[in-house]
């Protein structure tokens, strides 16, 4: 769907974060204004996070109950371990919301941004890891991509189509 990730009463948004966990642009902007100073200040606390790795603090003023804050590769080539760092930043928020006994959860277009991840092949890892995790995993009852710009909607769409099609 197209919209603001920071509204949406869900168990868990995702925020595509900077190492630090500290703010920054974008989605981890808009997710550390909306939440308040508290999110900032829990996220003092974790020490940071590599790339592809994922950790869970409150959700403070958001509708969300959490924030599963996770690092997204910056795009190189293709050929610089960013797809398997990309995959890991999916299932890793996907297995971290399982634990926290999160049931709905939203995901940006992670590294689509300032880390220029193309969107069609950031959309393809990222369907493509959510679908992996939710065949073994029925604890999540609802996975929701949101896309702020209406060109990511669309890419997006276009893949998901894409991927629905049987291979022959």
């Amino acid at each position: 769907m197209q919209g603001d990730i920071t509204t949406l009463a869900v168990d868990a948004i995702v925020n595509a974060a900077n190492s630090t966990l500290l703010g920054g642009g974008g989605v981890d902007g808009a997710i550390h204004r909306a939440a308040g100073p508290e999110l900032l200040a829990e996220c003092h606390t974790l020490g940071g996070c590599r790339t592809g790795e994922a950790k869970i603090t409150r959700g403070y003023r958001l509708p969300a109950r959490h924030v599963i804050h996770t690092v997204g590769p910056i795009y190189i080539d293709g050929r610089s371990g960013e797809p398997e760092e990309l995959r890991a930043c999916h299932i890793n928020s996907l297995n971290l919301a399982v634990r926290h006994s999160v049931r709905t959860i939203a995901f940006p277009a992670i590294s689509c941004g300032a880390y220029r991840y193309p969107p069609a092949d950031a959309a393809r890892v990222a369907l493509g890891a959510i679908a992996q995790v939710l065949e073994r995993e029925p604890a999540i009852a609802q996975v929701t991509m949101v896309l702020f710009a209406n060109d990511l909607l669309r890419v997006f769409e276009q893949v998901e189509k894409e991927l629905r099609q049987p291979k022959t």
